[in-house]
């Protein structure tokens, strides 16, 4: 299994939607919140993301299409 963290930052339009769920599920994804920030108004999150590196990058991609701003994270 592959491992990649990723920094998500949130549009104000989708603070409320289960992104996090939903790449978990659509996905075959386990994920981790590894810190994060969500307020009324701008929400960040570094989230670590393990499946197989195809689901990753699918994953990556859905959440991109949504309107979430991704950034890979070393380490």
């Amino acid at each position: 299994m592959a491992k990649q963290q990723i920094m998500l930052y949130y549009p104000v339009e989708l603070l409320s939607e289960p992104i996090i769920y939903t790449m978990s599920q659509e996905f075959n994804l386990i994920t981790n919140i590894r810190q994060a920030n969500i307020t009324d108004e701008v929400g960040w999150m570094i989230l670590e993301l393990v499946g197989g590196d195809e689901d990753i990058a699918d994953g990556i991609a859905w959440a991109t299409s949504k309107g979430m701003r991704v950034d890979l994270v070393d380490g």
